[in-house]
Order: C-alpha cells, then sequence, then structure tokens
C-alpha cells in the first residue's frame, strides 16, 4: 500500500504543479479568458497553493522531516480541488467538474491514508 501511496502522490503532485504553473503563467491567448472569470490575485494565489501542496505531498516524505506535513498537504488540496469542483458545477461545465471531483476522492484518500492508515514515520535514530 506504501507503493501505491507513493505513485499516487507524485502523480497529484505532478499535476497540480502543472496546473499551477498555467495559473501562475498562462499563456497569452488564455490570460484574458482567465482573468474574466477569476480575479488575477486569485489566479495567482491558487497557482501558489497548488505547488505548495504539490510539494507537501513528496518534500517531507522523501525528507523524513516534518512528515506530518503530507496529510495536511493532501487535506488543502482536497478543499481547492472540492471548491473547483463546485465552480465547475455552478458554471454547468461537467467535464471539469467530474475530472475536479475525482481529484478531491484522490486527494482526500491520501490525506486519510498518510494520517491513519500508513503515515510516514520520522527519521530512524539508531
Amino acid at each position: 500500500m506504501n507503493i501505491v501511496l507513493w505513485i499516487l502522490q507524485v502523480l497529484l503532485a505532478a499535476e497540480f504543479v502543472f496546473h499551477g504553473w498555467i495559473f501562475l503563467f498562462p499563456p497569452a491567448d488564455l490570460v484574458d479568458i482567465m482573468d474574466a472569470n477569476l480575479v488575477p490575485w486569485f489566479r495567482i494565489f491558487l497557482g501558489v497553493a497548488e505547488w505548495l501542496g504539490a510539494a507537501g505531498l513528496i518534500l517531507p516524505g522523501i525528507t523524513r522531516m516534518m512528515p506530518w506535513l503530507t496529510p495536511l498537504a493532501a487535506l488543502g488540496l482536497t478543499v481547492v480541488v472540492g471548491s473547483a469542483t463546485v465552480y465547475h458545477l455552478s458554471r454547468g461545465e461537467i467535464s471539469s467538474a467530474i475530472m475536479t471531483a475525482v481529484l478531491t476522492v484522490l486527494c482526500a484518500f491520501v490525506a486519510y491514508m498518510r494520517w491513519r492508515a500508513k503515515p510516514i514515520t520520522g527519521p530512524q535514530i539508531a
């Protein structure tokens, strides 16, 4: 199960790094569309939050420093994509809502598993 969780964490981190990049540095043809739907400061906030969440999914486990941050990062990302699901549903964007709902479930699964079932342990002192 630990291997499955690590694979899931890496894939989720890659997704959030990519999506955060799009929010922080959108292509020129998307800037006007994105800014019409979200105010620029909130779009930038979401991009930074997704990058920090992605780092929180990976770095504490790799370094074994403050491993309790991993489930908190997954929980924070659950809130972000859960809110995105509501946003997309309110706009009638069903395919985007389904995608974000799946991401919500996956992030919640990682949060639960890393908090209760299979937590990452701290450094092993010999």
